[in-house]
């Protein structure tokens, strides 16, 4: 489990979206996160996972942007934008086991065929019965 230190990030707080009456144009409640990713002290190896990532967040200057708005209190939404970076961040560093691709037994493919074709025959016999 990494943890990133408050100084590779920067938070702004902007107003939220969305409904929440009169008291929505006049609070910041709504949190960004700002990620530097290339800046940052993380590994190479996860700079280049994190960058390689095909997330909408992620902006062309390798930077991840999280805008945190669920909550009302503007605390409650910091502590939600940073847990998301934490749980992103994790995520990339956890390697995926190479997949190697398996061929299915001589036994399993007889068997698929045997259930197929006993398919058919049920399906040939809901036909309708000729006189002959």
């Amino acid at each position: 489990m990494l943890t990133i230190n408050a100084s590779e990030y920067v938070l702004t707080a902007i107003r939220a979206q969305g409904a929440g009456g009169q008291n929505v144009n006049k609070v910041a409640s709504a949190i960004h996160l700002r990620f530097d990713i290339v800046a940052s002290s993380l590994s190479e190896a996860l700079k280049a996972r994190l960058l390689a990532n095909k997330d909408k967040r992620l902006t062309s200057e390798g930077v991840l942007v999280i805008k945190a708005q669920q909550f009302r209190t503007q605390e409650s939404n910091k502590k939600e934008a940073i847990k998301r970076l934490h749980m992103i961040v994790n995520a990339a560093n956890q390697v995926q086991p190479t997949r190697y691709a398996t061929r299915p037994s001589y036994g399993s493919q007889k068997r698929r065929l045997e259930s197929k074709t006993q398919r058919g025959r049920v399906k040939a016999l809901r036909g309708r019965m000729r006189d002959e």
